[in-house]
């Protein structure tokens, strides 16, 4: 490649194949995004003629008879500030983040769904995005359609705000807890406020359906080993057909996802 080759886009292109294995030509334009194999594997099972691409960082499977994707980004908003940087040149439709988290609000149990309204920016990664003063908010229109996919399949969820950290380990800060609890935010994870504002910063619709993995304000209800593999083993399944209904109505209806969000 010549030095006139070398742009943002090529590059970012170029690290996005290194990164999932897959031709950028290959990811679909409704994009599901999860953080376990367990999603990958069961996605494989759904669309049986679906190819698997291991790359340098992230594991992508590809569906173009349903027109969708799905990648495995690993864990933490470092990685999920990457994946949307990266696919952000590939100027996907739709994102849908299909993450657990763990509930903060007292009628939360585990198993139930979370459809953040916003997100609390308690992350390392998205002020290098935009600044700290801007909310981190999801695309409307996914959140409305996944809702209406919640409903049509009469599973109930709540909606709030989801606070995004990066810290490990928080369940044992009682300092912590207790600003969570002035918050009153509803739900905590490790992406979903860096997932919104870098798909703000870059224009990519994106939006997320959480999955309540646990109960962290109390020590019984802290995720452990036992319960994180019975929570794959009820859950899995259902949150991921959720997730591909939801991209599949939003490409019968044609939402044209770039309206709201990006215009300033």
């Amino acid at each position: 490649m010549n030095i006139e080759g070398i742009t943002r886009s090529v590059i970012g292109l170029d690290m996005l194949e290194r990164y999932t294995g897959s031709a950028s030509s290959e990811i679909q334009d409704y994009i599901l995004l999860t953080n376990f194999s367990r999603y990958i594997n069961e996605f494989q099972t759904y669309f049986p003629s679906s190819k698997l691409h291991q790359g340098s960082g992230f594991t992508c499977v590809n569906a173009p008879d349903a027109g969708l994707s799905i990648v495995d980004y690993k864990i933490g908003s470092p990685t999920a500030a990457l994946v949307m940087d990266l696919l952000s040149y590939r100027k996907p439709k739709a994102v849908l983040m299909l993450g657990l988290c763990g509930g903060l609000n007292r009628k939360l149990k585990v198993g139930d769904f979370v459809l953040p309204m916003a997100a609390i920016r308690d992350d390392g990664t998205s002020v290098h995005y935009l600044p700290p003063r801007v909310p981190a908010l999801p695309t409307f229109n996914i959140q409305k359609i996944t809702s209406q996919i919640l409903d049509e399949n009469n599973l109930l969820f709540k909606t709030g705000v989801i606070h995004t950290t990066d810290y490990r380990f928080w369940e044992f800060d009682e300092v912590f807890i207790n600003k969570l609890k002035e918050e009153r935010a509803i739900a905590i994870d490790m992406e979903c406020a860096t997932l919104f504002i870098v798909g703000f910063a870059r224009k990519v619709s994106i939006g997320a359906l959480m999955l309540v993995s646990d109960l962290p304000l109390t020590r019984e209800g802290i995720k452990t080993k036992s319960s994180s593999s019975q929570v794959f083993n009820e859950f899995t399944r259902l949150h991921l057909k959720t997730g591909i209904e939801t991209l599949q109505r939003i490409q019968e209806l044609k939402y044209n996802l770039d309206l709201r969000h990006y215009e300033w």
